[in-house]
């Protein structure tokens, strides 16, 4: 099972960096300084939720960790926490698979 979950992180890290450059910044937003804020704290269902949403859609990778007040450093903290611990794993992909059914 931790495979599982191993491998579905490792196929939303890959498919991440392909989006990066995809949405050019505004020329307001530009130069905005950048606030340092913490990550809201999401559960491993949320994260496998949201994993499976940016496996199906990789070119709205941004928008959708944006909508959850993410950055992609953030998601990826959070995933590699999740996989630290067996429980969280297995709950992460049991979200991942349902999300992606």
């Amino acid at each position: 099972m931790r495979h599982a979950a191993t491998l579905s992180l490792v196929l939303v890290m890959l498919t991440l960096p392909a989006c990066r450059n995809e949405h050019q910044a505004t020329p307001s937003t530009a130069n905005a300084p950048v606030a340092a804020t913490a990550a809201p704290a999401l559960s491993p269902e949320q994260l496998g939720d949201l994993g499976a949403q940016i496996a199906r859609d990789p070119a709205h990778a941004n928008d959708l960790l944006a909508q959850n007040h993410l950055t992609r450093a953030q998601f990826e903290k959070a995933i590699r926490e999740v996989t630290e611990s067996a429980d969280a794993s297995k709950r992460y992909t049991a979200a991942y698979k349902k999300a992606s059914a």
